[in-house]
């Protein structure tokens, strides 16, 4: 397991541009019948990636469940969403299954002993995009596909930023302790999400952004918004983003991003909204 431990935002204004990658910048998460993982010590964040080829995997591959988390099993006090980025496959959760296609989502509640990934075809294998956070309480484990997340248009082709929010782990569609996950899709033509930017001081959260075109990139903006930086993101890549800084995106095509959100509260209008001009 990957550990990353807390950055003050005054340090990060020091970074160069590979201390800014290595603190934040989240790559190489689907290898082949394996699990990746990622903690996070800002709010205990863990990202996971999953790429089942020709195994059933288990979710514990290769990880030192006590030393890494301290319980007898990943989720015996997390919960965790789960959203499949490639190919169909079935997720296994205490003996149930739950196939999902591309772009469905699962929420797995807190005290789930066993979960394993498994593909439908070799050849076009699903990727497991996760992440959990701590939970104290424990609600229903649910599949949420694409079609039934809550839709919410957004933005405009003038603004270059005509897009949906697909709302799946959020308090409109199912109960949970305090992770909240959703997809953000971009209409060909618009290329920036999330402006104006804002900050959470109560909430962190994590991004992975995909649907990129070959040879094109997204500039992920981040930093305190008098000093913001800038990290080049990849197709499957994530980003860690803490409570402090700013997390808006600019894509050289449109895209599609994922973003998790733990921490204090599940408001989602509880944030600071910083005006254009203001950024520096």
């Amino acid at each position: 397991m990957d550990i990353r431990y807390s950055a003050h935002p005054k340090d990060v204004a020091r970074y160069t541009t590979e201390e800014l990658r290595k603190e934040f910048l989240i790559t190489g998460l689907y290898k082949a019948d394996e699990v990746v993982s990622v903690y996070s010590h800002v709010d205990r964040m863990v990202t996971f990636g999953c790429m089942p080829v020709h195994e059933v995997v288990p979710i514990d591959k290769g990880l030192d469940v006590w030393g890494n988390f301290g319980t007898k099993y990943v989720l015996e006090r997390r919960e965790i969403g789960i959203f499949n980025l490639g190919g169909s496959g079935v997720i296994c959760a205490d003996g149930v299954q739950y196939k999902l296609g591309y772009k469905d989502c699962l929420y797995i509640t807190m005290g789930t002993k066993e979960v394993t990934f498994a593909s439908d075809d070799a050849e076009n294998p699903a990727r497991f995009y996760m992440v959990s956070a701590p939970a104290h309480c424990a609600y229903e484990t649910k599949l949420i596909t694409i079609a039934e997340a809550a839709k919410r248009p957004l933005g405009a082709l003038e603004t270059c930023n005509k897009r949906t929010i697909n709302q799946f782990i959020h308090p409109s569609v199912l109960k949970t302790c305090q992770l909240t996950m959703g997809m953000t899709a971009l209409e060909p033509g618009s290329n920036w999400n999330t402006m104006p930017s804002h900050t959470h001081e109560r909430r962190m959260e994590v991004y992975t952004y995909f649907e990129i075109p070959e040879n094109q990139v997204v500039f992920h903006m981040m930093g305190k918004p008098d000093e913001t930086r800038h990290l080049v993101m990849q197709n499957f890549d994530a980003v860690i983003s803490p409570s402090w800084s700013i997390h808006s995106g600019v894509g050289t095509s449109n895209y599609t991003f994922i973003w998790a959100m733990g921490g204090e509260n599940q408001e989602f209008d509880d944030m600071d909204v910083i005006a254009t001009p203001e950024l520096k």
